[in-house]
């Protein structure tokens, strides 16, 4: 079983940058293949950005060149460097965690809310 509980969000105008950080607890936490997902309004749930446990990452097409996802392993945590913020990246984040890299996630942040304006 892992805890995730992410933080980091805010309201920022276009073009600035926030840093959204999700901590892990009550399991080893490098053995995770974790990601980042965002939902707005009526909107489905769409996948941001993933890394695995060794370190390797994807990104959606809307957010590459822009976001970077990392981890500290020593830390449990996990971040999403987002810059070049743009309205359509309005949503709420989420960080999950697949216990197997099986493709799924079994556990589930809370979600913290991130607000682009024009």
């Amino acid at each position: 079983q892992v805890q995730l509980v992410e933080s980091g969000g805010g309201s920022v105008q276009a073009g600035g940058s926030l840093r959204l950080s999700c901590t892990a607890s009550g399991s080893s936490y490098k053995t995770y293949c974790m990601g980042w997902f965002r939902q707005a309004p009526d909107k489905a749930r769409e996948g941001v950005a993933t890394i695995d446990s060794d370190g390797s990452t994807s990104y959606a097409d809307s957010v590459k060149g822009r976001f970077i996802i990392s981890k500290d392993n020593a830390n449990n945590i996990l971040s999403l460097q987002m810059n070049s913020l743009i309205p359509e990246d309005t949503a709420m984040y989420y960080c999950a965690a697949q216990r197997y890299c099986d493709g799924s996630y079994s556990y589930w942040g809370q979600g913290t809310q991130v607000t682009v304006s024009s």
